[in-house]
């Protein structure tokens, strides 16, 4: 792992989701800029003090040439430093698990992604709601036609942890998502809304055409936006709104999807997880609960507790992590990866993410909130 050390919230939660299905061992690690902070941190961890290292370049010397070199790293820091450090592991020969979004510019997204595809190593990115049981029952119904033809997809994310200027006043991780220089272009589209833009197209499996944004900063001497709208034009027809917001007052983690058919529709709220909503034309609502024995193979191996048992946030992000181990094994040994390895996300996906951050900024500042298509979809 490179971040993710003391006090880093995302850096446990990752260690948690690789632990929970036993596809991972934690044995290195460039936990900190702060070399003896790092090491203190990896000797809590129990990982022996000459695989603590000071920073990421040190790492990829020390592990590629032991003979117990590790199989993949885990990137968990700022958004800014992504792209060195998985360019780094991968021209090592390593395999990369990456935080999203997985650069700050298209130019480096498509660079990493070609790298990966050079050099036959997995690039994968922790696009976490795709890893719910109740999203991959949402994309199959989809898929099979239960919706009939898409017409419209709404998708949301809206939180209020950044309603006041608390980047001002000590917070660290609001400090640099507010920082270009370190988050990148675009604050709550990028910080938040690439997941509800991943989100809509892993479930409806169409393909974004063109946006047209508007982006606001509310918080007064804020650098980035702090809310975004953006219009979607979908291939075929169909039409897409996402909203993300960072000061949403009373949202804790709001991301809620509604997808609309010819013949019925879905919802998903992440803070309801377990439950889909399905709505035939002119039927009554239905609510899908997780653990029935009649859902898809992709909801069932993502499934770890009996049915009214609450599964979360957590066990999402395990399911991501036991996909990427799956995608490793099968392109090492050459067998199918299963139903773990379906949907996984990997850096074209990363690209697409942070060419939408892009194309919406540019909608916004350049173009008056007018259409701008898509560079990749």
């Amino acid at each position: 792992m490179v971040g993710g050390g003391e006090g880093a919230y995302i850096g446990g939660i990752h260690r948690f989701a690789a632990r929970l299905d036993n596809h991972y061992d934690l044995v290195a690690g460039a936990f900190d800029v702060d070399a003896e902070r790092g090491h203190s941190f990896a000797a809590k961890n129990f990982i022996d003090r000459d695989r603590s290292y000071g920073d990421y370049l040190g790492m990829v010397t020390g592990e590629r040439t032991r003979d117990d070199r590790i199989d993949v790293v885990a990137i968990c820091t700022p958004n800014h430093t992504h792209f060195p450090i998985a360019k780094a592991f991968l021209e090592a020969g390593f395999d990369v698990i990456c935080e999203k979004p997985m650069t700050t510019t298209v130019e480096d997204a498509i660079a990493l992604h070609d790298l990966g595809q050079s050099t036959g190593r997995f690039l994968g990115v922790t696009y976490t709601y795709s890893g719910y049981p109740m999203v991959h029952e949402a994309r199959a119904m989809v898929a099979r036609g239960d919706l009939g033809k898409v017409r419209v997809v709404q998708v949301e994310y809206p939180l209020e942890w950044m309603a006041t200027g608390i980047e001002l006043q000590g917070n660290q991780q609001a400090a640099w998502r507010t920082d270009p220089k370190k988050n990148g272009r675009g604050g709550s589209i990028g910080d938040i809304g690439t997941h509800a833009y991943h989100l809509a197209g892993f479930v409806t499996g169409l393909k974004a055409e063109a946006v047209a944004a508007d982006l606001a900063t509310f918080v007064e001497g804020r650098a980035l936006d702090d809310n975004a709208h953006v219009m979607i034009r979908y291939e075929g027809g169909a039409r897409g709104l996402l909203w993300s917001s960072q000061v949403a007052i009373g949202q804790s983690n709001g991301l809620r999807l509604r997808v609309f058919g010819e013949n019925g529709s879905l919802a998903w709220h992440q803070e309801q997880p377990n439950e889909l909503v399905f709505t035939r034309l002119f039927g009554a609502p239905e609510t899908i609960k997780r653990g029935r024995d009649d859902l898809t193979d992709g909801a069932r191996v993502r499934t770890r507790t009996p049915p009214g048992h609450p599964e979360g946030y957590i066990e999402a992000f395990t399911n991501l992590y036991s996909g990427f181990a799956a995608v490793i094994r099968a392109k090492e040994s050459g067998a199918p990866a299963g139903s773990f390895g379906e949907g996984i996300p990997s850096s074209y996906d990363g690209l697409k993410g942070v060419a939408f951050v892009d194309a919406v900024v540019d909608s916004h500042e350049k173009h008056n909130g007018g259409w701008l298509p898509l560079q990749f979809a």
